[in-house]
């Protein structure tokens, strides 16, 4: 019995030894009409309110739609908290919620997980939740000292599919995007060619298969468009894990500014 009671102790202690602390990403609200889109906020160190940064948007996927405000930080937010990292690169990075039952961008979606079609569309109404994006990324230009020339924004999945619709919308806005394990309608290719993108996928995804990307990437460079593309063979759908260990990642994305 004490043995068992000692070894429950010890795998407590290491799993809060080895969680997370995200409290640095502050707990914040934005609402517009009717609607509340819930987002976490990271300032970087010795903030400085006269002081121009970079802006970063992650997008979760659907796993970690709600309200609480904590699952959208479940993946990639353990990157953009390293100590290192906000030292070498100093910028604003937000990680707003997507609603249960909403998604970024408007999907039609058929089959079984395993032979799964999606249908995105060329044109059409934005979500609800797309609409208080772009909502708060202007009040976040209002209340920040933000590098209008340096708006960077990725996601994964359904997050993915988010980032390629909001450049769709807003084709001038950014300068990089790096969507993991997404796709879009390669007829917007014409639209995104303002911003540089690096896309990523598991050849193995078996819940968005990887031709969304592939087809994505032929259409931006038939466009002439600044494209890198990371495809990982054997990768299922959690490419994100590969790409956040990727070394050139944030190097890359950093570099990336435009002149307006």
């Amino acid at each position: 019995m004490l043995r068992s009671c000692t070894l429950i102790f010890l795998l407590l202690m290491g799993t809060s030894l080895f969680a997370q602390d995200f409290s640095a990403f502050d707990k914040k609200l934005f609402s517009q009409g009717s609607g509340v889109l819930p987002y976490r906020i990271l300032l970087p160190k010795a903030f400085d309110a006269d002081k121009k940064y970079p802006l970063i948007l992650f997008l979760h996927g659907s796993g970690e739609r709600g309200n609480d405000n904590e699952k959208q930080l479940t993946h990639g937010a353990e990157l953009f908290i390293r100590d290192s990292i906000r030292e070498q690169f100093p910028a604003i990075v937000v990680f707003p919620q997507c609603a249960e039952k909403s998604t970024w961008a408007r999907i039609e979606v058929q089959g079984e997980w395993s032979n799964r079609t999606f249908t995105f569309f060329k044109k059409g109404q934005p979500t609800q939740e797309m609409l208080l994006l772009e909502g708060l990324i202007k009040e976040l230009m209002e209340t920040y000292n933000i590098k209008k020339n340096q708006m960077l924004v990725g996601g994964l999945s359904m997050g993915g599919f988010g980032t390629f619709e909001l450049v769709n919308r807003n084709p001038r806005m950014f300068s990089a995007a790096f969507p993991i394990c997404g796709g879009a309608n390669p007829k917007i290719a014409g639209r995104l060619t303002k911003t540089d993108w690096w896309v990523f996928h598991g050849g193995a995804d078996d819940v968005v298969p990887p031709k969304y990307s592939t087809e994505m990437v032929e259409a931006l460079k038939a466009k002439r468009a600044k494209v890198r593309y990371s495809l990982y063979p054997a990768v299922k759908h959690n490419s994100w894990d590969y790409t956040f260990k990727e070394p050139e990642l944030l190097p890359w994305l950093f570099s990336k500014s435009r002149f307006r």
